[in-house]
């Protein structure tokens, strides 16, 4: 009768094959996985040291998570400044963030003329009718992370013809 066994214990799964698993998925930055797993109760020593083989093995590589980062908010129409601070956030390096962008080959110019465009029917003024708010779709852009240059030259390009202010900066400039 197998009613009458006592339960088999579990063994609690290595810090390894943990991370691993989480790797698997997708990639993570080496903070995302000491946050995530020692959240879950992992052994700190015993992450550290699995952290340690899983990079050895070349299965977490930061720059690796940050080229993947770049591309992914790229293609989704986010600006340079703001995925620089999503990767701050991430643990990863300002030396890996900046080998990151480089070795991406993103324009970024012509990333914020294309979401210009695409927002600009969006944001239309009610009282102007086609023609973009142009307060507005800077408002965006700035948002997205782009620089006040870059949102500058796609409005420019859109056809807008009122100058717009430098208010309203939620992301830095020099970031591009």
């Amino acid at each position: 009768m197998s009613g009458d066994r006592p339960p088999r214990e579990r063994k609690p799964v290595p810090a390894y094959q943990r991370a691993l698993g989480l790797l698997v998925r997708r990639e993570h930055s080496t903070k995302e996985l000491r946050r995530k797993l020692g959240g879950r109760g992992v052994d700190l020593t015993e992450l550290d040291e699995a952290l340690e083989t899983l990079q050895r093995q070349g299965f977490q590589d930061d720059r690796r998570y940050a080229e993947a980062l770049i591309r992914s908010r790229a293609l989704v129409g986010h600006g340079p400044a703001r995925v620089r601070a999503e990767l701050r956030a991430s643990g990863v390096p300002a030396s890996t963030v900046d080998e990151a962008f480089s070795a991406c080959e993103v324009d970024w110019l012509e990333l914020a003329h294309e979401v210009a465009a695409r927002n600009a029917s969006r944001v239309s003024s009610r009282a102007s009718g086609a023609q973009p708010d142009q307060q507005k779709l800077l408002a965006l852009l700035l948002r997205r992370g782009f620089s006040h240059e870059s949102a500058r030259s796609a409005l420019r390009a859109l056809g807008a013809s009122v100058e717009v202010s430098d208010s309203g900066a939620e992301w830095d400039d020099a970031a591009e």
